[in-house]
């Protein structure tokens, strides 16, 4: 069974990417969250001291250039990331899309290794303005054309594609016997002839990592850039979801930990009625509330990483790991909030932020109803309902 234990190397990652995190990602969050950018010199400079450091693409197995982590390594791993802003964690210490180990070598020369090595930068078009957790309903088509494909079609909700590369973009290729589209991947250098990177939308949550919407007028691209083999976009994307909705749930994790923290610390020293507001059931019950559900949502998600690295690990398994830890960080930001008071919502702690942000991880990469739908399935399919 799922040994609760960190191994000697898990630790030294685990402290190795927390004074990372501390040293060189904290001091700039003020920068990030007030400007609402993230500065391409000062990615370019933390994204060389992680590779220094050994923790980019930290994901990636170990032949192709990255770490070779588990998964339970791996969440430990993001915990400590999640504590930060996301636009410095993921822009500065990039975890390419694993979508990209399906490429042949060619495309693992000119795509992945270069991502591996922080030369190259990645981004996903899935979500449409009509299609967004109904990902069957994606209009943008990729038609056979000679030996090519020509693209048409638009993407939204695009994150970080303005400082990308390229793209893995998934297109309708044609349809089934039920009548439902058939998907594929595509590689498509954002470059390209027809292609078109504009901004998005002005987002409350995440500040400084940026949305972008995508246009591909008639974009004509080689045979080459399938990526897998046609028709089998869904499954892939599906691949990715998995591993990306863990990575969720880690992250969330990390800033649900950090607003206990502060809690906690706030409320032993924070003296009102002649003692620490910590003795006063009203906020020692919600620090008592707090750490139940945040160490719920951590043994959940853990042993969900172990069944991935048992390879026994569900569709609902993932998802109930990333709709308890996002809920979980949820209540943790609001009642952390609550103990602060008005301090709690000025820009002086990260708490508003971790708030902010908490609200967009029940919404993206599947909903808390989708999550909740995949659950429900799982249980019911059995039994032919």
């Amino acid at each position: 069974m799922f040994d609760f234990a960190m191994t000697d190397e898990q630790r030294s990652i685990v402290e190795t990417t927390r004074a990372f995190v501390e040293r060189e990602l904290y001091p700039h969050e003020q920068e990030v969250e007030r400007s609402g950018a993230l500065d391409p010199g000062l990615a370019s400079r933390v994204r060389a001291k992680a590779l220094a450091a050994g923790i980019y693409a930290a994901n990636m197995p170990e032949d192709v250039g990255g770490a070779g982590l588990d998964a339970v390594t791996l969440v430990l791993f993001e915990k400590e990331l999640g504590k930060t802003s996301y636009a410095l964690h993921y822009t500065c210490v990039a975890r390419p899309s694993n979508i990209l180990l399906a490429g042949t070598a060619e495309q693992r020369e000119r795509y992945l290794l270069p991502v591996v090595r922080g030369e190259r930068v990645e981004c996903l078009a899935m979500t449409e303005p009509d299609a967004g957790s109904d990902v069957r309903a994606i209009r943008t088509r990729a038609v056979r054309e000679g030996d090519g494909w020509r693209i048409r079609g638009t993407k939204h909700f695009i994150s970080h594609a303005a400082e990308s590369d390229f793209v893995i973009l998934l297109a309708r290729t044609g349809t089934d016997e039920g009548g439902r589209g058939t998907m594929s991947i595509f590689l498509v250098d954002l470059d390209s002839p027809g292609v078109r990177v504009h901004d998005g939308y002005r987002n409350v949550s995440h500040r400084g990592y940026t949305n972008s919407i995508i246009d591909f007028d008639d974009v004509l691209v080689s045979g080459d850039a399938l990526l897998g083999q046609e028709g089998e976009g869904f499954a892939l994307a599906g691949t990715w979801l998995g591993a990306t909705r863990l990575q969720v749930a880690a992250t969330c994790l990390g800033r649900a930990e950090r607003a206990l923290d502060l809690s906690v610390g706030h409320a032993a020293t924070r003296v009102q009625f002649g003692q620490p507001i910590g003795r006063f059931q009203g906020v020692g019950f919600k620090l008592a509330d707090m750490a139940t559900e945040l160490r719920t949502a951590e043994l959940l998600t853990l042993y969900t990483a172990w069944k991935v690295d048992q390879g026994a690990a569900s569709d609902a398994d993932i998802a109930m790991a990333k709709l308890k830890a996002t809920e979980v960080l949820a209540m943790v930001a609001d009642e952390a909030i609550q103990i602060h008071g008005g301090m709690g919502l000025m820009d002086e702690l990260p708490l508003e932020r971790i708030w902010r942000d908490a609200r967009i991880e029940r919404i993206w990469d599947g909903t808390s109803e989708i999550q909740r739908h995949i659950i429900s399935r799982s249980l019911l399919r059995p039994l032919g309902a």
